[in-house]
């Protein structure tokens, strides 16, 4: 038995080894073609589909009847004059987020329970879409680094989705709004440190891990800062499943527009391509990568070695191909919580993930992989 195991671990350690190897000889391979190209600067906001407005009188009908199958049993639906109470008629102070299609509302409900409630937009075609992609992937799955969604309402043209309330907000508030205060504690956020960082990421990494290996797998299509929650301890928690899809056999789902957001989107989306796949989460999920060490938004230009304006992905993979990765961490972290090698292999993860030919990009589960690789050192 201790030579059998002495084997399984010796094979283990063989087999990181080559998985990481690949992956710096990716690298090197990116390094070699790499391209300096001009790309236009993006505007940072959701790409919204051209509404309709839709014959009321008919649709209510239809969203009645196919709403009824999506439903989960273990959902609780709640009365819209609990929800008018308990956001005070959706006051405005209550307003803790604008997700896809929605604001969302802090709200204490009569049981005593503290959640988010998200109403959606009153068009009513758009609103049906966003409530029957919520029922049809959040409101069937249940994963630690997934928000808890746990009840919905529907009065009239009205559809109202119920999750927890995830205490610290957002991640894009504690990378940019330092500013800002707090929730649980009413002292100014302080940045995020690096061990903070590279546990949040992992989160997020397990919740699409899970995702892309359903048996039916889930694409979110919007991965980004600001749909990743934090709870008390750090945790990350993928939220706003409003543009999400389970996807076919093939991994793939037929979209008939452009979905996400600008900076994150990968280029087969941008340029056209009709298949939303798992590895365009991959490819956002690589630039939250690059967002998250260097605390630059992925929508902004940067200015090259040359002057020249370019995306972020651009700017750090530049940058990766000249050995410059601790140049491009976050200025507020202390170098002192810093190793060089540790920098280093997260960037090239985010590399990996980000390269413009889908399927070389690595899955969800090799991520978590290395990550996890990354993580055990700095903890230890």
């Amino acid at each position: 038995m201790a030579i059998n195991s002495t084997y399984q671990t010796i094979f283990a350690a063989i087999a990181s080894f080559i998985f990481i190897t690949l992956i710096f000889s990716f690298i090197y391979l990116i390094c070699k073609t790499i391209k300096k190209r001009r790309h236009d600067p993006e505007a940072r906001h959701r790409t919204r589909p051209i509404r309709s407005a839709p014959n009321l009188a008919n649709s209510t009908s239809f969203i009645s009847i196919a709403e009824s199958q999506l439903f989960d049993p273990s959902l609780i639906r709640i009365d819209m004059s609990d929800l008018v109470s308990a956001t005070r008629n959706f006051s405005p102070d209550l307003i803790v987020g604008d997700g896809s299609f929605g604001l969302v509302y802090k709200a204490n409900l009569p049981s005593g329970v503290t959640v988010a409630v998200k109403k959606l937009d009153p068009d009513a075609f758009q609103g049906y879409r966003e409530f029957k992609a919520e029922m049809e992937t959040l409101g069937k799955i249940r994963h630690d680094n997934i928000v808890n969604f746990s009840g919905y309402c529907i009065s009239g043209l009205d559809r109202i989705l119920i999750y927890e309330f995830v205490e610290k907000g957002s991640l894009d508030q504690w990378l940019y709004d330092t500013s800002s205060y707090d929730n649980d504690t009413s002292a100014l956020r302080v940045p995020l440190s690096w061990r903070n960082r590279i546990n949040i990421i992992l989160g997020v990494a397990k919740g699409l891990a899970y995702m892309h290996n359903l048996d039916v797998p889930i694409i979110h299509r919007d991965i980004k800062a600001s749909n990743v929650l934090l709870d008390a301890n750090y945790e990350a928690h993928i939220a706003d499943f409003g543009l999400a899809r389970r996807v076919d056999s093939d991994h793939s789902h037929v979209s008939t527009q452009v979905a996400g957001t600008m900076g994150y989107m990968p280029p087969e989306y941008i340029n056209g391509a009709t298949l939303a796949t798992v590895m365009g989460d991959v490819y956002s999920f690589g630039i939250l990568m690059f967002e998250i060490a260097t605390s630059r938004r992925p929508n902004l230009p940067l200015k090259g070695d040359d002057g020249k304006e370019i995306r972020l992905v651009q700017w750090a993979t530049n940058l990766v191909c000249k050995n410059r990765e601790m140049e491009m961490v976050d200025a507020r972290l202390s170098k002192q919580e810093l190793k060089e090698s540790h920098v280093v292999d997260f960037f090239k993860i985010a590399t990996f993930c980000t390269t413009e030919r889908p399927k070389l990009r690595p899955s969800m589960n090799e991520v978590v992989t290395l990550l996890n690789q990354i993580q055990d050192e700095v903890t230890s």
